[in-house]
């Protein structure tokens, strides 16, 4: 299940979670963002390893600093407390499955 990260949570939900943990920065303005959510959700269950977590940048803005978003919705994928790799824009389900068993696979 999706879980709402803030920046009093992201350090225990995110950098120290023990599996692989999709970050979505979003925004309800950005329309973008809305399409990518149900997209988020199937991939959830596809892989079954994998957290999903949003975080608001327009009440998380320093978090999203600190990450350098610029654009969204920005996924990066945190493995370990570190971030492995990230996207940038809504993409479809297919092209982000590929890009998650390209990268859960090659770590």
């Amino acid at each position: 299940m999706t879980k709402t990260v803030s920046a009093d949570t992201f350090d225990s939900e995110v950098l120290q979670s023990s599996q692989p943990v999709l970050v979505d920065f979003w925004a309800d303005w950005c329309g973008p963002c809305q399409t990518l959510a149900p997209v988020l959700e199937q991939l959830e269950q596809e892989f079954s390893a994998l957290e999903v977590a949003k975080v608001n940048v327009d009440e998380n803005m320093q978090t999203a600093m600190h990450y350098g978003v610029q654009a969204l919705p920005t996924l990066m994928l945190f493995r370990g407390g570190e971030v492995v790799d990230s996207k940038v824009g809504a993409l479809s389900q297919g092209q982000l499955s590929s890009w998650l068993q390209e990268t859960l696979g090659s770590a």
